[in-house]
């Protein structure tokens, strides 16, 4: 490969570093790739750098020692995390999204990238240093926002399903009540997908009463388990007393009714 002006790798090094969050990449991988010395390469990372500084993309971050290299960190700073979920509770206020038995339509946001991307990224930001090994969910619309949420941290996304598929192999189960239909269901996930002793993070997308998610610190507690974090993207105010403490919710909701309409608001702890 011919070798490349400063720019190009420049931009070859964002693109890189960017598309693969909290991967870590060794100078000797970005000499042999754009063929130029490890002096050369430092000082284009001080640039990348200094550039994703500036404009508050991110932390480019250098490992020491012979294992080590560099990484790029997500880091959602607070003035694009109020825009975001402004954005968001704008769309949501739509009368039309209420559902028969005060339910809200929220599949168009749930499944979409850039919505779930963002939304990802500042669940991440808020338990980066939470030395996390999985990202729990269960199905399935927690699923889009979970797997962001997995792909900023890089660790693996770990599905609780709600049926026993014969594909999982050996499984745990946990019944529990949902918060939403007051129903007992049963939940399901493979001894094979999480290790024992592990550190986990329960991302969901609406808590009620909070009872999927305390189903899943129970199921949890089969692989003896850590907890360290529960993000939703929307929970209830009321019932102010919910089944699990210290989770993190993005949205608040306070209201969903046919004649005054629904009121919501970005969780003003995320700002504090």
């Amino acid at each position: 490969m011919s070798k490349l002006k400063r720019n190009e790798r420049v931009g070859a090094l964002v693109k890189i570093l960017c598309d693969n969050p909290n991967e870590i990449y060794t100078l000797n991988y970005f000499t042999n790739i754009f063929n130029a010395a490890k002096s050369t390469i430092s000082e284009d990372l001080v640039i990348v750098k200094k550039l994703m500084e500036d404009l508050k993309l991110g932390r480019v971050e250098t490992i020491a020692g012979a294992s080590g290299g560099v990484k790029y960190v997500p880091d959602m700073n607070l003035q694009n995390t109020r825009e975001a979920l402004n954005e968001i509770c704008e769309m949501i206020k739509d009368n039309r999204r209420i559902i028969p038995g005060s339910f809200l339509y929220m599949s168009d946001l749930i499944y979409n990238p850039a919505y779930v991307r963002k939304m990802g990224k500042i669940f991440a930001t808020k338990f980066m240093n939470k030395n996390i090994d999985y990202v729990v969910t269960v199905e399935t619309k927690g699923i889009p926002l979970a797997l962001m949420t997995a792909n900023y941290l890089n660790i693996p996304l770990v599905i609780v399903r709600n049926d026993n598929k014969i594909t999982e192999g050996s499984t745990v189960s946990m019944n529990y009540v949902s918060g939403s239909t007051g129903k007992i269901q049963t939940m399901y996930v493979s001894k094979r997908a999480i290790k024992y002793g592990a550190n986990v993070l329960i991302i969901d997308d609406f808590m009620k009463a909070g009872g999927t998610a305390k189903g899943l610190l129970d199921l949890m507690k089969e692989f003896d388990a850590e907890v360290k974090g529960i993000g939703v993207m929307v929970a209830t105010r009321e019932p102010e007393e919910k089944l699990v403490d210290g989770y993190l919710p993005l949205i608040i909701l306070d209201r969903v009714d046919d004649k005054k309409g629904i009121r919501l608001s970005p969780n003003e702890v995320l700002f504090n």
